[in-house]
């Protein structure tokens, strides 16, 4: 008899599968038709969606997946989080907003004192707030502890002077967490404050970055004498390094990027095989499907890798390498998938889309995602310095 066969293994099995059944009744039945078929399309997904689906997920109990149950997570296991992400992506409800959920809540919970938490918790899980980040500047994107952003003390209120930049959702936020130098030490790393600021402070500016893709996602945030209350500053004044290294291995770790990765994955395969039945037989699709079947390998390998990393996490075992691995690989998947897209609705649909945006057109929204995804080698720490982090752990570079 096989491990799966003992009496015990069978009963977890019947769990989980009864768990699964479920979040596939919930999806189908919760999730509004609208919002899916945004995430269907493969089109951007905004606040709205966001927004809407985070309201029932938290009147559900499932707000956070991957929070402690005293703070309003769900308490769920490891596998039970990894099946929550694959049912949702597989009936296309959007995914978690990660700023909040999977950034800064996490943040909170480890560093903030028991105001804070009590504070900003309950309004990230029920999106009352709504975050972006505020890490990159001109200048400061890779060696992101150069960064000269300012804050001094005056009184009970930081003055923040500087700029952000590359700042996604700025535009749609009520908050940002940010770092800011609170004062200039020997090592570059030492004298970083993390601390969260209202977006409607007097002070701040929101200008757009337009990107290739036509989609308004990345932005510039300008603060000039922006005053902040002291106790909005997360953990110990200077030692805010501490926290962004922390933040930082999650935010190269989403689950729900390798379930999406998945669902990606379907959609290109249909793409592909309904591109190849209106073809019929004038183009060759034989290359485009063995390029999927290469891809689904590496979505699968992600997802392995992917729970390795959570449960280390769960069990405070030491990352390494891990989320720069896990990174690369869902960048480089998601370049050669919306590729793979691209290729399938052919050259017209690109030469429409760059005459007029191509709004409404079918395969326009694969032309956007093409051209959204070449950002993904970049965003949240380049290909190259994260082939660097594996070299230096791995061969001691």
């Amino acid at each position: 008899m096989s491990n799966t066969d003992t009496p015990n293994a069978t009963g977890e099995a019947d769990a989980y599968a009864g768990f699964r059944r479920e979040l596939e009744d919930f999806a189908r039945s919760a999730c509004p038709p609208e919002i899916r078929a945004v995430v269907a399309a493969g089109q951007k997904v905004t606040k709205r969606e966001y927004l809407g689906w985070q309201k029932i997920l938290a009147a559900r109990g499932w707000g956070a997946p991957s929070w402690p149950r005293e703070h309003g997570g769900t308490g769920w296991d490891i596998m039970q989080r990894l099946i929550f992400e694959e049912v949702m992506a597989e009936a296309d409800c959007p995914p978690l907003y990660h700023h909040g959920l999977g950034h800064i809540g996490p943040v909170i919970i480890r560093f903030g004192t028991p105001e804070q938490k009590a504070r900003f918790l309950p309004r990230i899980l029920d999106g009352a707030d709504w975050w972006c980040q505020g890490y990159s500047e001109p200048g400061s994107g890779s060696d992101l502890a150069s960064l000269s952003t300012s804050a001094r003390l005056d009184g009970d209120a930081y003055v923040i002077n500087g700029q952000k930049i590359w700042t996604s959702h700025a535009h749609e936020a009520n908050m940002i967490y940010m770092l800011v130098r609170t004062s200039k030490e020997a090592k570059k790393q030492d004298g970083i404050s993390l601390v969260l600021v209202p977006m409607d402070t007097p002070g701040i500016t929101v200008r757009p970055i337009h990107t290739i893709d036509g989609w308004h996602h990345l932005n510039e945030v300008f603060f000039d004498e922006v005053r902040v209350r002291a106790d909005n500053l997360i953990g110990e004044p200077g030692k805010g390094w501490t926290c962004a290294k922390f933040l930082l291995e999650r935010e190269r770790l989403p689950p729900a990027n390798v379930a999406r990765l998945e669902l990606v994955r379907r959609q290109v395969t249909q793409l592909v095989e309904q591109a190849a039945k209106a073809a019929a037989g004038r183009r060759d699709f034989s290359s485009l499907r063995y390029r999927l079947l290469l891809a689904e390998a590496d979505v699968k390998g992600a997802r392995v890798m992917m729970a390795q990393a959570t449960d280390d996490l769960i069990h405070q075992r030491p990352l390494g390498v891990q989320p720069s691995a896990i990174k690369m690989t869902c960048a480089d998947v998601a370049q050669r998938l919306t590729t793979i897209a691209l290729d399938a609705v052919g050259p017209d649909a690109a030469h429409r889309f760059l005459a007029d945006q191509g709004e409404g057109e079918p395969g326009a929204a694969w032309v956007q995602n093409y051209l959204f995804t070449r950002a993904r080698t970049i965003a949240g720490g380049t290909s190259e310095v994260q082939r660097n982090v594996v070299a230096n752990e791995l061969l001691g570079a």
